[in-house]
């Protein structure tokens, strides 16, 4: 292998990467990174490059856990990705800053449509945004090359390098985790930016709608024993008990852990432990432990 230095060319002998010890690893297994549409819209401008063979290194290295360490501050990631020098490479990934003037378009403009601040505070990415985005013609996403800026301190020529690629992989997924990395990553505060489109949604004049009132709710019982001690309760009163149809669906509400370093999926390791419990909940409450035939896969 050969790369172009203050000296000339000069040659190194290419040689396998060191093992990492509890380095942070891709969950996804095989074929393509990310699973929502503003991941692979990362994702898509680093394979817009044109890195040829280094794109599919530098999945590898992300699948293998060579990235040590990711720290991601707004417009700047940095990161560790063990090579096969004893010291991991140093990464960096610059993004292009939207002005903060921009932001205060961007919450105007947002402002004027609540089903997207509505799906953005639910932790969704309407893809519709980008159009928002357009219409003060400015970019979530990185369009060209200049938007980027990427360094590695490893011996290769080529930028981005493979180093760079997995940890740009890895970004990628922890999109589909918290969407609101790409606006931090531009510059943009997920609570001041709710702030700004609070206080111009708050500026606009009102409209006053009329409304039928409400009804109010039944008086309290004006006897004092049944005030303090209740009725009577039924038989029926925790009516049907049942395991969950969905294990661990608040985990699952959750998402990944952010950069996880396991080897296996950290939802596949806990679903198990959630089914288990619901099961052992359920008898104890039925009271006969043989009463509850639910499989446990």
């Amino acid at each position: 292998m050969s790369r172009w230095d203050d000296w000339g060319w000069g040659y190194y002998e290419k040689k396998p990467a060191r093992e990492v010890k509890g380095g942070i690893k891709a969950q996804s297994k095989r074929g393509g990174f990310g699973e929502s549409w503003w991941a692979k819209r990362w994702i898509g401008v680093l394979e817009s490059f044109d890195i040829g063979a280094r794109l599919q290194r530098g999945k590898s290295y992300a699948r293998r856990g060579q990235v040590a360490s990711i720290d991601i501050s707004e417009g700047v990631v940095k990161a560790k990705v063990q090579g096969s020098s004893p010291r991991p490479y140093s990464v960096s990934i610059k993004v292009k800053l939207i002005p903060k003037e921009d932001c205060k378009r961007l919450a105007q403009a947002l402002s004027q449509q609540a089903i997207y601040t509505a799906r953005l505070l639910a932790g969704e990415m309407p893809q519709e945004i980008e159009e928002v985005f357009k219409s003060i013609k400015l970019s979530l996403f990185p369009e060209k090359l200049r938007d980027l800026e990427t360094d590695c301190s490893c011996p290769d020529w080529s930028n981005p390098c493979k180093h760079i690629a997995a940890v740009y992989y890895l970004i990628g997924e922890e999109f589909d985790r918290d969407p609101f990395l790409i606006f931090k990553l531009r510059g943009i505060d997920r609570d001041a930016l709710f702030k700004l489109i609070d206080a111009d949604t708050n500026a606009k004049p009102k409209t006053h709608v009329k409304t039928k009132p409400v009804a109010l709710p039944e008086p309290l019982t004006t006897d004092v024993a049944d005030f303090w001690h209740g009725g009577h309760l039924p038989d029926d009163w925790c009516s049907e008990v049942s395991a969950p149809p969905v294990p661990a669906a608040l985990l699952k509400r959750l998402g990944n852990f952010p950069f996880w370093r396991g080897k296996d999926n950290f939802q596949d390791s806990l679903e198990p432990v959630y089914k288990q419990s619901s099961v052992s909940a359920l008898e104890i409450f039925i009271g006969d432990k043989h009463s509850a035939k639910l499989p446990v896969k």
